[in-house]
């Protein structure tokens, strides 16, 4: 695969890239360079992670390596939404979700913070890093996962391990939501002050809340999301109660599923429809979909319904798994059930 290609593949469905010359270069240079993605252990796997892990796929076929960053002492300093106590388990699971939830070109190689965060060589960074920030610049990167108004130091720490994950990771790219701007501009200031090269940050949209604009997609408010690994039963039920307007493709979360998760695993996406509504319909890309959706040419039952059962044959396996493991669900706690 030529250059080009590589890079259409990287850059498609991003948000941001800090910076694309940087990445033209890197790709140019190295004809398997090593990216990550960190995933803190808090809260259930929900389809909210489903835009920057599928964008893995991308970079597998861009012959891109890639490493999951289960940041489990990062969960921990999160304003105690992980107990250390909890750590294990929770890492486990989400390992389970990952692993069973994606189609993988190539497995990821999975890596637990706790497994080098805590070597003298890392810790030592660690402190050079919070000699030259100030608390303002550290709350700043931090405001992300910062949800006080008046931060614990934990939480101030965690862009600076943020940083040096990569650092530490060896690697060559950054993945992370665009809510992590902070953060990732954060490592690209202060790594080479301690004497490591700056890398690449690759950002992706979010997912919009089911329930549309204005409402936050979090696991409080179960009708929002969609754990990967629901039944059947509750996947066909949330997906038919979701936002989609008919013709409406701003802030569409049936559309972004489809254009950041369906499309990059299918490529074709065939909409199943009665010949009486114009029968079934082939889309080539996304922008087919969207054109034909805007124009109100689908209707959005038609994309609600191929959308459940596709969900539901990727999601089989992960699902599966925790239908044969509910103990462990059990132990999690209730929002994880």
């Amino acid at each position: 695969m030529d250059i080009k290609r590589r890079f259409e593949l990287v850059k498609r469905n991003t948000a941001e890239i800090l910076t694309e010359p940087e990445l033209k270069n890197l790709l140019s240079k190295k004809k398997k360079p090593s990216a990550y993605i960190g995933v803190t252990p808090t809260g259930p796997f929900h389809i909210g992670y489903l835009i920057s892990f599928t964008k893995l796929l991308d970079f597998s076929k861009a012959s891109i390596e890639n490493t999951i960053l289960i940041a489990d002492i990062h969960a921990a300093l999160d304003d105690l939404k992980c107990k250390w106590s909890e750590l294990d388990i929770k890492s486990e699971y989400y390992r389970k979700c990952i692993e069973l939830g994606f189609p993988w070109i190539k497995k990821p190689k999975f890596v637990r913070g706790s497994d080098f965060q805590l070597e003298k060589a890392y810790v030592s960074d660690a402190l050079k890093i919070a000699t030259l920030a100030t608390v303002k610049r550290a709350t700043r990167a931090a405001s992300e996962v910062t949800r006080m108004k008046n931060p614990k130091v934990s939480e101030l720490i965690y862009p600076i391990m943020q940083g040096l994950d990569e650092e530490y990771l060896k690697a060559d790219i950054q993945l992370g939501g665009i809510d992590q701007r902070h953060i990732l501009g954060f490592a690209r200031e202060y790594l080479p002050k301690i004497g490591h090269k700056a890398r690449i940050e690759i950002m992706t949209p979010l997912v919009q809340s089911l329930r549309g604009p204005g409402v936050k997609m979090s696991a409080s408010f179960p009708e929002s999301v969609i754990k990967i690994y629901e039944s059947e039963e509750t996947l066909k039920k949330k997906i038919n109660n979701a936002y989609c307007p008919l013709g409406v493709i701003k802030e569409n979360p049936i559309l972004q599923l489809y254009q950041h998760f369906i499309f990059p695993i299918k490529n074709k996406v065939k909409i199943q429809r009665e010949k009486k509504f114009g029968g079934d319909v082939i889309l080539n890309n996304f922008e087919e979909m969207k054109k034909l959706y805007e124009n109100k040419q689908l209707h959005p039952q038609d994309l609600k319904l191929n959308l459940t059962e596709d969900l539901i044959k990727i999601f089989s396996k992960v699902r599966k798994y925790f239908q044969k493991n509910q103990d462990l669900l059990k132990k999690l706690g209730s929002t994880f059930q």
